[in-house]
């Protein structure tokens, strides 16, 4: 199993230097990939604006978005910065997509939510046999369905080990029942907070506030120690994982270093 770390992107008070700063301390740390989240109404950088500074600085460490939020953007505008992205890093871009949680994000962006399901459906058909690979994700029959249909694989949400077993086992069920051949990849995701555990779990209670009592529970899901990252690395490795992805909850770059050290 692989494993790379989120870039800062969604974590607020950041300044001018602060992507390329972890972009340069990943590479640096051996992680195999710098992902981002994807928000409009919150304080963050576009996802792929901040993929691009981070492959501008880097040669090796790949990108990814985990995931980007896909009908909020024309199927054109998609297709166009996800392939700036693959351009511009040598082929290093990963496309992860999904229809997102918040209403308030498509409200920003005017665009009707009821209909993000078919939007995305139909902006995956237009990127299909495209250069870079492409992710789905949600937890939703609909979801897996897209994926099996137009991906490559797989972004599971995150949470324990075992959820993403689960997770897993209906991907593949989706794929099979498609047609598909080969297996898909299967990526999955975390969150670090060892530096600062309660900033980190205040900024995940404040990130999903939008799912009431469950952000507390996510917030606690938090990795804050060391024997904690390595725990977590095995149970997904043992759940089948190809790649895991851990995000950030502070902007201190020691937790890259706990990263390394964990591995």
């Amino acid at each position: 199993m692989k494993v790379g770390i989120g870039l800062p992107n969604t974590v607020p008070a950041r300044d001018g230097t602060t992507v390329l700063d972890w972009a340069r301390r990943a590479e640096a740390a051996g992680l195999s990939t710098l992902a981002v989240l994807d928000r409009l109404r919150y304080d963050s950088v576009d996802p792929f604006i901040a993929l691009t500074a981070a492959g501008a600085v880097t040669e090796r460490i790949k990108l990814a978005t985990m995931i980007a939020i896909g009908p909020l953007r024309p199927a054109g505008v998609l297709a166009k910065q996800a392939q700036s992205v693959h351009e511009v890093s040598g082929g290093r871009f990963t496309l992860g997509l999904g229809i997102g949680a918040r209403h308030d994000d498509y409200e920003a962006a005017g665009v009707d939510p009821s209909t993000r399901g078919a939007t995305l459906s139909s902006q995956l058909a237009h990127l299909r046999g495209s250069e870079m690979d492409i992710l789905v994700g949600g937890s939703s029959g609909s979801a897996l369905a897209r994926m099996a249909r137009y991906a490559d694989g797989y972004a599971h949400g995150g949470g324990p080990p075992r959820a993403f077993a689960s997770a897993a086992t209906k991907a593949r069920a989706a794929w099979y029942d498609h047609g598909r051949t080969g297996d898909p990849a299967l990526w999955g995701q975390g969150y670090l907070a060892v530096s600062d555990p309660d900033r980190g779990r205040d900024y995940l209670s404040d990130y999903y506030a939008f799912t009431g009592p469950f952000a507390d529970k996510i917030a606690a899901g938090a990795l804050t120690s060391v024997r904690a990252i390595k725990d977590y690395i095995r149970g997904y490795a043992d759940a089948g994982c190809d790649e895991l992805i851990l995000f950030p909850t502070t902007l201190d770059v020691a937790d890259i270093d706990r990263l390394a050290e964990a591995l």
